[in-house]
């Protein structure tokens, strides 16, 4: 059961109790004027005073308990809320007769959240203090927070009950605070570029967009399959064809596939699409994105990610067949051929399927001895057609196509493209995925004939971009694991017992 654990049955008694003697112990009547940041800032002159304390100045902040220590006729505590943390002085004589010790010694504890209000004072230590006149508490915890020193270690306990990594491991919160302002200043980035923001469906007819596999639900009142989005690509594009030339979302995505440290089977990504604009342009202000986004995240241009330090000044362009060899060391002849390609492969012991087109196999030279390697900011250019069944042909190599995608640190960040507006060659390259699902490819794109006949009435030339929300936030932060950048992760379901059986050990 939820309370079996012998130590929350011992807070609930207290609650319990304090209801018996007029105290609610879930107050909703907080008269809180300020935060904890602000209360340090403004009365950061008290150090400097004679007596280093004024109790003319008169302040109400709220927290949760973190430390608590009790003794005789006063204790001293910390509280924590949003903004910091405050040690707070609570003296028997300054609080109502006999609250100290019939209520406060009795019944309050490490993770209680409490209001308290008293003047400020700057401890013999040292330490700006406030010291408490009034006392309330707003919300019992019947759950004991983990050892204080030791907080959560455990990933897996920090990932499903992430409300209490935020609790204990408060560096964690800036990480998610970062992540904020990073969409905020996407989102206003493109809006001063002149980019409309738009809201397309979650729910599609058909599973497009991307090459993945899709998630499945049923809608009860048409009696029909819905996939979650993999990608918004095809709705924003019937957006350039109904004539807005600069569109963007940012929101979810959904892909049925594996999670590792850089995929989540949900995610946030931008996408957003230039009328009269080609995958250059978008090289171009990508490095303005981050230009952007650096500046005011008042980040260094030589960003640490681990052992790596990545130079955000130093923006390179590569073809893809030529980084196979400059980069990934694969010999010129073993990079032209189906046979040559497979063969190569397998003298590295690597085993692919025998009926990948020559474009696919590339990419798979591609993905083995070439990624990892990029770690400065690097647009890898020029893909094959075959695995690029939305972008333009290049004019003068219709077997490449005018895309790029951007990796840094050694992962994809953005996946770019000049779009394909011509809907006989859209046709083709629908029809050409559909064979290659018929082959046994379950991420091939399906048939969108509706699509198809929106770009029959006519699309500008068009260049289009996305790039992933997750891991650029793990790149600006630090973070190694899509996990960690995301508050509510995918994970693996485990029953309740064993999850709390954990959770117990860690207390």
């Amino acid at each position: 059961m939820i309370f079996d654990n012998k130590f929350i049955q011992q807070r609930i008694e207290k609650a319990k109790l304090l209801k018996e003697a007029g105290y609610n112990p879930y107050s909703n009547n907080s008269q809180r004027n300020t935060t904890i940041e602000k209360y340090l800032n403004v009365n950061a002159d008290i150090a400097q005073q004679e007596e280093k304390r004024d109790e003319k100045r008169h302040y109400i902040v709220s927290g949760r308990i973190k430390l608590l220590r009790i003794m005789g006729k006063a204790s001293f505590m910390k509280i924590e809320d949003e903004s910091g943390v405050l040690q707070i002085y609570v003296a028997r004589d300054n609080l109502p007769e006999d609250f100290y010790n019939t209520m406060f010694k009795k019944n309050i504890e490490v993770g209680d959240i409490i209001e308290v209000g008293g003047f400020p004072f700057v401890t013999g230590k040292g330490e700006l203090s406030l010291h408490a006149d009034t006392f309330t508490l707003l919300t019992k915890a019947i759950s004991p927070l983990p050892e204080k020193f030791h907080g959560i270690t455990d990933k897996e306990i920090r990932y499903r009950k992430r409300y209490l990594d935020l609790i204990m491991n408060t560096e964690v919160r800036k990480t998610f605070q970062i992540r904020s302002k990073v969409i905020s200043l996407t989102r206003r980035f493109f809006e001063e570029k002149g980019f409309l923001e738009v809201e397309t469906p979650m729910m599609h007819p058909i599973a497009g967009g991307a090459n993945a596999k899709p998630f499945v639900t049923h809608h009860n009142a048409l009696g029909i399959d819905r996939f979650l989005r993999i990608a918004p690509e095809l709705y924003l594009k019937r957006l350039i064809v109904g004539g807005f030339e600069a569109v963007f979302e940012i929101n979810r995505n959904f892909r049925n596939e594996g999670m590792d440290a850089t995929h989540n089977p949900e995610f946030t990504s931008i996408e957003f699409y230039w009328a009269y604009k080609t995958y250059k342009d978008l090289i171009n202000i990508t490095k303005e994105y981050f230009q952007y986004l650096f500046e005011h995240l008042n980040l260094p241009t030589m960003l640490p990610y681990g052992d790596m330090k990545i130079n955000f000044e130093n923006f390179q362009e590569i073809p893809l067949i030529e980084s196979l060899t400059t980069i990934g060391g694969v010999p010129a002849e073993s990079c032209t051929t189906k046979e040559a390609i497979i063969a190569y492969l397998n003298s590295k012991n690597i085993s692919v399927k025998p009926n990948l087109n020559l474009g696919q196999l590339q990419g798979e030279l591609f993905d083995t001895f070439v990624e990892e390697r990029l770690i400065d900011p690097t647009f890898i250019t020029e893909y094959p057609v075959e695995i690029s069944p939305l972008a333009r042909r290049n004019d003068e190599n219709p077997e490449i196509t005018e895309r790029f995608e951007l990796f840094i640190a050694g992962r994809e960040i953005a996946n770019a493209f000049s779009e394909l507006n011509d809907p006989i060659d859209q046709l083709s390259r629908f029809k050409e995925q559909m064979e290659a699902k018929d082959c046994g490819d379950d991420e091939a794109h399906e048939m969108d004939s509706d699509f198809v006949e929106a770009l029959s009435y006519g699309m500008a030339p068009t260049a289009g971009q996305g790039i992933g929300i997750d891991r650029l936030v793990m790149l600006l932060t630090n973070e190694h694991s899509i996990r960690d950048v995301l508050l509510f992760p995918a994970m693996k379901p485990i029953t309740y017992e064993s999850e709390q059986e954990e959770l117990d050990d860690a207390l």
